[in-house]
C-alpha cells in the first residue's frame, strides 16, 4: 500500500522542522528550504532543455547539494536529528569553481552587461540565478538574526550564482544565440 503524502498537519498554518520543533509556515526557516526548492526545480528545467552530457551531468550534481543543503536548513540547530544528514563538503564549491572556469574557456571576454534571453534554457538559467541570490540573502538574513545557518551553505549558494550566470552564456554559445548587450538609455 502507497503512504498517504497528505498528512493534514498543516492545514492550520504550522510544520515541523527536521528534529520535531513546531514553527509556522512562514518561518524565515522554511522560507529558507523552500525557496532552495524553488531552485532546485528551476535546475531540473534547465537540464530538461539541454542536449549537453557534462552539464545535464552537473546539474544533476548540483540537484544533490540543495537536497542537503535543503535538510541543513530544515533542521532545527538546537535539536539533535535521530536522521542522517549528508553535509555539503568545500569540494562542492571547488567543483562548481571548475565548471566555471571550464565553460569559460569557451565564452568571449565580456565587456558589457548582457541582458537575460535569447533561449528559453538560457532564460531559465538566469531565472535560477536570481532564486538562488534570493536564497543565499535569506540565509544571511537568518545567519545576522542569530539563526545557525552553515557557512558552507552561503559560500556555495554565492559560487553556484556565479555559476549558473556562466551557465547561461555557455548555454547560448552552444545554441548559437548570441547575447543581447545592454545599452542604457542616457
Amino acid at each position: 500500500m502507497a503512504i498517504k503524502i497528505y498528512t493534514k498537519t498543516g492545514d492550520l498554518g504550522n510544520t515541523s522542522l527536521i528534529g520535531g520543533t513546531k514553527v509556522p509556515k512562514n518561518h524565515i526557516r522554511i522560507e529558507s528550504y523552500g525557496t532552495v526548492d524553488e531552485l532546485n526545480s528551476y535546475i531540473g528545467l534547465i537540464g530538461d532543455y539541454l542536449d549537453d552530457i557534462p552539464s545535464k551531468t552537473m546539474l544533476k550534481e548540483i540537484q544533490d547539494r540543495l537536497f542537503t543543503i535543503g535538510s541543513s536548513l530544515a533542521c532545527d540547530p538546537e535539536k539533535e536529528t535521530k536522521m542522517e544528514i549528508p553535509d555539503l563538503k568545500e569540494t562542492d564549491v571547488a567543483l562548481l569553481e571548475g565548471e566555471i572556469d571550464r565553460m569559460n574557456g569557451f565564452l568571449p571576454e565580456m565587456k558589457n552587461f548582457i541582458l537575460p534571453g535569447g533561449h528559453i534554457a538560457v532564460s531559465t538559467a538566469h531565472i535560477a540565478r536570481c532564486v538562488c541570490r534570493r536564497a543565499e540573502r535569506i540565509c544571511v538574513n537568518m545567519q545576522q538574526q542569530g539563526m545557525f545557518v552553515d557557512p558552507l551553505v552561503i559560500k556555495y549558494q554565492n559560487r553556484l550564482s556565479d555559476y549558473l550566470f556562466v551557465l547561461a552564456r555557455y548555454i547560448g554559445q552552444l545554441q548559437q544565440v548570441p547575447e543581447v548587450v545592454w545599452k542604457p538609455r542616457v
